[in-house]
């Protein structure tokens, strides 16, 4: 079976709007199931791809910061 992963979230989120958008990450994070990562990951593509150079430093900064308290815990 040939299936693209990405192409099947996509699928599986077209026509959603904003709060249902926000729903699907915030109910893949407060599960912590390791299933719901690739999904986050193609979310995270989209918003990187349409984002101007200064939305991905602040990203970047974002990340930085999260990564260092995470790994502080």
């Amino acid at each position: 079976m040939n299936l693209n992963l990405r192409n099947a979230i996509l699928s599986n989120v077209s026509g959603n709007n904003a709060n249902e958008l926000e729903a699907t990450i915030v109910d893949a994070i407060q599960s912590g199931e390791e299933k719901m990562l690739p999904g986050l990951g193609v979310l995270f593509e989209l918003i990187w791809k349409n984002a101007d150079e200064a939305e991905k430093q602040e990203m970047i900064q974002s990340l930085e910061q999260g990564v260092q308290q995470a790994t502080q815990q």
